[in-house]
């Protein structure tokens, strides 16, 4: 039986610190709705109404779209290991850029520097949910892979740039990111 919640608890957080991988999922009015995986531990609890994630390079840049457009977004975060749990926040969201004036004071929380990170994804709650979970199927977690970052480490700030300029400026749907300044 699913349960709904306005804030987070002390037992959501420690469930959602627990969790390897969660998902954003997002949508413009008109186009194509958007499911991101996410990992590398970059999601935090800002406070029982707030949470966001460092939201590294990509193949592409929705969800950022589509919270201009309109601002929904909707994390959901699945057990995998242990006692079975679905949690799903239901927020409105902004991209935070390192060009922002509040970047300075929302990127620490985040930690190091990853390579090729683009953008904050901050998000305030306006209801969470949580269910059983009885149809997740059982995983264990063998480590993050390095792929992503080997990638962008190897590209370097100059070949990022460009890389955005190519493949994040726009969405599929034509809807700009805002990710140069647009």
């Amino acid at each position: 039986m699913a349960k709904f919640f306005p804030t987070l608890s002390p037992e959501h957080g420690d469930f959602i610190r627990r969790q390897k991988i969660y998902f954003v999922a997002s949508a413009p009015a008109r186009g194509r709705v958007n499911l991101s995986p996410k990992g590398m531990d970059t999601f935090r609890i800002l406070g029982p109404g707030r949470v966001g994630y460092l939201d590294v390079t990509g193949s592409g840049n929705e969800t950022t779209a589509h919270l201009a457009e309109n601002g929904r977004l909707t994390f959901m975060f699945c057990s995998f290991e242990g006692a079975p749990m679905i949690l799903r926040l239901y927020a409105r969201g902004r991209a935070v850029r390192p060009r922002d004036a509040d970047w300075t004071q929302l990127r620490p929380p985040f930690g190091p520097a990853l390579p090729g990170e683009r953008q904050l994804v901050v998000a305030d709650i306006e209801s969470g949910q949580t269910s059983c979970g009885f149809a997740v199927p059982l995983f264990g977690y063998a480590g993050d892979r390095p792929t992503l970052n080997n990638w962008a480490e190897k590209k370097g700030p100059e070949g990022i740039a460009a890389y955005w300029a190519e493949k994040n400026a726009v969405s599929i749907d034509g809807l700009p990111t805002g990710l140069l300044g647009s």
